[in-house]
């Protein structure tokens, strides 16, 4: 079992920055991808980014150069850096991770980002 708990979030003015964070414990070396992923009320729930064990991001076009994720293996801790925000960014954010060798998938209760115009 792996449990996950998020940080940060909040309300901010649109052009503004957040970061939200998120801190895994439990049976954390067989973490494997770690990453946030979004959901607006009445959409589905997106993946927003995603990072590697050994430090590979990928991010959804969305986001892309305004987000940064950041993984801390020794402190098993995942972070998003939100800058240039949007009121389309306003979702909750859920923390996820894996684990292997059979894939399973863990959530946070999710941290809720809003952004006002």
């Amino acid at each position: 079992q792996v449990l996950l708990v998020e940080s940060g979030g909040g309300l901010v003015q649109a052009g503004g920055s957040l970061r939200v964070s998120c801190a895994a414990s439990g049976r954390v070396s067989s973490i494997t991808n770690m990453g946030w992923y979004r959901q607006a009320p009445g959409k589905e729930r997106e993946l927003v980014a995603t990072i590697t064990r050994t430090g590979s991001a990928n991010y959804a076009d969305s986001v892309k150069g305004r987000f940064t994720i950041s993984r801390d293996n020794a402190k098993n801790t995942v972070d998003l850096q939100m800058n240039s925000l949007k009121p389309e960014d306003t979702c909750v954010y859920y923390c996820y991770c894996t684990t292997g060798p059979l894939v399973r998938y863990y959530w946070g209760q999710g941290t809720q980002v809003t952004v006002s115009s």
